[in-house]
C-alpha cells in the first residue's frame, strides 16, 4: 500500500468509482466543457491547432480512462476502457488527485512529472498548449461547474477542501507505510 501513496494514489479509488458507475460521467463532463467554452472561449482559443487533439487521460487508479476533445463548443469527454489509449494523440496519466491538482492549478506539473508520478506522451506540444491554456485560466470546480458568487466559493471550498484532506491522507498513510 505504501507504494501506492508514495505516487498519490487512492488506494480505494477503484472501488469508489467503478467503470460501470463512471458512465455517464462522460457526459457531465462534455456538458461542463461545452458550457464553460460559452463563458470563457478565449481558453479553447488557446489551444490554438491543438483543440482538436484527442487527449487520452488516465487516472491509473481508476479502472476506467477518458478522450477528451477540448474543441470548444465541440468538446467531448467519452469515458473508456483503458485498451483505448492507441486512438489518442495525447497520453496523460498519473493518480486521479495529482491529475485534479493539475487542472485546479494546486499542484505543479513540472514536479509530478519530473518526479515520474505524472507522465505524458505523444504530442507534447498539444500537452504545453492545453497546460499554458489552462494555467493562464486559473480554474476552479466552480469553473466547470457554472457556479457563481457565494453557490461558487461554496462549491469551491468544498471541493479543493476534500482534494486537500484526500492527499493528506494519502500522505499520512504513505508516512505510516514508511515507519512499519
Amino acid at each position: 500500500m505504501a507504494d501506492e501513496l508514495r505516487d498519490g494514489s487512492l488506494p480505494l479509488a477503484r472501488i469508489l468509482f467503478p467503470k460501470v458507475g463512471a458512465l455517464p460521467l462522460g457526459t457531465l463532463l462534455t456538458k461542463a466543457l461545452r458550457d464553460l467554452a460559452k463563458r470563457q472561449p478565449n481558453l479553447f482559443d488557446r489551444l490554438g491547432e491543438h483543440k482538436s487533439a484527442c487527449f487520452f487521460v488516465d487516472p491509473t487508479d481508476l479502472s476506467f480512462a477518458f478522450l477528451v476533445v477540448p474543441d470548444g463548443e465541440r468538446s467531448r469527454v467519452r469515458v473508456v476502457d483503458k485498451s483505448e489509449a492507441s486512438s489518442a494523440a495525447v497520453l496523460i496519466s498519473g493518480p486521479i488527485l495529482m491529475l485534479l491538482g493539475l487542472l485546479d492549478g494546486s499542484l505543479d506539473g513540472d514536479a509530478l512529472f519530473f518526479r515520474r508520478i505524472v507522465s505524458i506522451g505523444g504530442r507534447t506540444e498539444a500537452v504545453l498548449a492545453l497546460r499554458n491554456a489552462i494555467d493562464d485560466a486559473e480554474l476552479r470546480p466552480a469553473d466547470l461547474l457554472g457556479l457563481h458568487g457565494v453557490l461558487g466559493r461554496l462549491a469551491d471550498n468544498a471541493i479543493l477542501g476534500s482534494l486537500r484532506a484526500a492527499r493528506r491522507l494519502a500522505c499520512r498513510g504513505l508516512d505510516q507505510g514508511e515507519r512499519s
